[in-house]
C-alpha cells in the first residue's frame, strides 16, 4: 500500500499541478470541456490510465463539466497515486 504523503509533500505536488487544489484528504479539480462528447471522450482516455495505474477517481460528470477528488481511500489520505493520476488527468485536457 503506498505511504501518505506529508503537507509539504502535499503542497509540492500540488504546486506541479496548476488547477488543482487540497480539499482535506483529497486532491480535487473540476475540468470544463466544450462540449458532453469532449468531456465523455477525456473520462474514456483517464479510464484507461487510471486502470493501469490500478487506481481510480471519484468524480462526477453533468454535460460538459467533470468534478474529480482524488485519495487513496486504502491509506486513507493522500499519496503519490493522487499526485500521479492528477498529472496525467492534467496533461490528457490539454
Amino acid at each position: 500500500m503506498p505511504s501518505l504523503l506529508s503537507d509539504d509533500a502535499i503542497a509540492a505536488g500540488l504546486a506541479t499541478l496548476p488547477g488543482w487544489s487540497r480539499d482535506g484528504d483529497t486532491l480535487a479539480r473540476t475540468f470544463v470541456f466544450d462540449d458532453f462528447v469532449t468531456a465523455f471522450g477525456w473520462m474514456s482516455s483517464v479510464a484507461l490510465v487510471a486502470e493501469r495505474m490500478n487506481h481510480h477517481p471519484d468524480w462526477s460528470n453533468v454535460y460538459k463539466t467533470v468534478v474529480v477528488a482524488l485519495s487513496t481511500h486504502d491509506a486513507g489520505g493522500i499519496t503519490q497515486l493522487d499526485l500521479d493520476l492528477a498529472g496525467a488527468m492534467s496533461r490528457l485536457a490539454g
